[in-house]
């Protein structure tokens, strides 16, 4: 162990480059390790076909917190978000549901379909926004530790308290309700739309392994309606370059205060001795040591994999296996030779630069969930869709597109065959679902990318394909993820830390896990602990 360093950080993900950073600021010698050729692992931008360059997997942006961004001062390393101000939802029958971003035009649109749903969504949307506002102070605090009579644990209680006091009574219960709902059940409560509903209700069941009927998905959906932009909730968009640049602008900070990066550079173990980390071992058998190793990897990628059950508490194991994380979503990435056009509304107009759900009703998004119930991809999937060249021409050749679909749902777990043998039959359903709306879509296909769960965990290291680390349900959020009693970021070997989304406050390209991480460890090499 000829390199002694302060801190390593397993993994160039957004999250583990933001624990990077803000150790590395601190004055901390801090070495990142990445797995691939390429940093950013789900937040990543490469050129898969000559010219056409994709965001991989997550593919639009809005959790990203502010505080990051001020920070490390992104937009000064090329962090830059263009708004994404429309929604469009075709319908099977020729009609649509299309609104850009202010809300009169939001209104016209609704009330073609309902007056009474259109008087109703701007007070639900300045509802949600409450709620996020509320909710939104706790993604960058540590979880209170219940269990504990310690006063800090105690304080992080009071303020909890404090924070619940903001809101009114009804809003109260109206979030009490969230965390234990469904989608469905609570958007019937505001409308009676269905196209509406189902373009709202997606948020609910991105990522995750249940329909919109399911209990918890309502929570589900308040969480992306957390993202902002400028201080505008549930806005998104996308960044300029693709969502790698959210990676590369954090790295940028990371190796301006002195980080070093390495790519190529995968973690096969992480040593410990006495119950201590003490540095990792490569895939190349190399050996570093630190006094502080953060993992950016996903619980059972850290604790089940990079070490030895032995060095952990068998409760702590047995939490950890029953981490719910196989993931329900794939992503296919067209290369177009030309702007797709829709039947409902034909040509390349603005209907194409914002949210684009196939989807037209709650019971299509259901039923496409009860063929990945039984261990099968959708037939009919619910596909969000999204052509970010046609806001930002520097993703693709001049006149050609690209075209990203996140498509749910695809179960990790497939009850007939594997993946490498029914991908191309899950890319045939996906190009046969879209050309119900878009006709002639092979016709302008120039080169296509499927990726499965399996595909996810293969090139990213996302166990399960699990694009958050692991489902965002009631019993795995706050001071329950990722296991009971271990939500601190730290973990039962001393100096190892946990900071990537299998952590508190969980998936989305926020940031938040690896600045909350980086902030206990610092709090602990204050008080001498690690």
């Amino acid at each position: 162990m000829a390199v002694r360093y302060q801190a390593i950080v397993i993994g160039g993900g957004h999250n583990g480059l933001t624990a990077a950073a803000y150790l590395a600021r601190a004055g901390k010698r801090v070495l990142v390790l990445e797995r691939r050729h390429v940093l950013g692992g789900a937040a990543v931008t490469e050129e898969v076909f000559p010219g056409f360059k994709f965001t991989v997997c997550s593919y639009v942006c809005s959790l990203l917190r502010p505080q990051v961004i001020r920070d490390l001062d992104l937009p000064s390393r090329g962090f830059e978000v263009i708004p994404q101000e429309s929604s469009f939802t075709p319908l099977p029958d020729g009609r649509y549901l299309y609104h850009r971003g202010d809300e009169e035009d939001a209104f016209q649109a609704i009330a073609k379909f309902s007056r009474r749903d259109a008087e109703a969504y701007p007070r639900f949307g300045r509802l949600m926004a409450r709620l996020a506002k509320f909710i939104a102070p706790t993604l960058t605090m540590t979880p209170p530790d219940v269990g504990s009579l310690n006063p800090a644990e105690l304080r992080k209680l009071f303020a909890l308290n404090k924070q619940v006091k903001t809101l009114t009574e009804d809003e109260l219960y109206t979030f009490a309700r969230l965390m234990t709902m469904s989608a469905a059940d609570y958007l019937d409560e505001w409308f009676e739309t269905d196209a509406l509903k189902a373009g709202l209700c997606s948020s609910g069941i991105i990522g995750t392994l249940l329909g919109p009927r399911s209990p918890g998905t309502a929570y589900v959906l308040m969480h992306h309606y957390m993202g902002e932009i400028d201080g505008a909730y549930r806005s998104w968009g996308y960044v300029r370059g693709g969502m790698g640049m959210v990676s590369e602008s954090i790295a940028s900070a990371a190796r301006s205060y002195g980080a070093e990066i390495r790519l190529n550079a995968e973690v096969h173990h992480i040593l410990v001795k006495d119950g201590r980390a003490i540095g990792v071992e490569l895939a190349s058998g190399e050996r570093i040591e630190a006094k502080v190793i953060a993992s950016g990897a996903d619980p059972k990628r850290t604790f089940l994999k990079f070490l030895e059950r032995s060095d952990l508490p068998a409760d702590f194991v047995r939490g950890i296996e029953n981490f719910k994380i196989e993931g329900s979503s794939g992503k296919a990435n067209f290369a177009l030779k030309e702007a797709p056009s829709f039947s409902a509304l034909p040509g390349n107009g603005p209907q194409l630069q914002g949210a684009i759900s196939i989807g037209p009703t709650v019971d299509y998004i259901e039923k496409a969930y009860d063929d990945a119930k039984y261990g099968d991809f959708s037939h009919r999937p619910f596909i969000d869709m999204c052509i970010p060249s046609t806001l930002d021409p520097t993703l693709a050749p001049p006149g050609k597109h690209i075209m990203s679909c996140f498509i749910q749902y695809a179960p990790y777990t497939l009850r007939n065959g594997n993946w490498p043998d029914r991908r191309e039959a899950f890319a045939e359903t996906v190009i046969d679902t879209i050309e119900e709306y878009v006709p002639k879509l092979r016709d302008i296909i120039l080169h296509q990318q499927v990726l499965s769960p399996w595909d996810l965990e293969q090139m990213i290291g996302l166990t399960g394909g699990n694009i958050f680390h692991g489902e965002l349900t009631p019993d795995q959020l706050f001071f329950l993820r990722p296991v009971p009693g271990w939500a601190q970021y730290r973990t039962p070997i001393k100096g190892l830390y946990l900071c990537g989304s299998g952590a508190h406050p969980g998936g989305g390209v926020m940031g938040a896990p690896g600045l909350n991480a980086a902030r206990e460890i610092l709090k602990d090499w204050a008080l001498r602990r690690v």
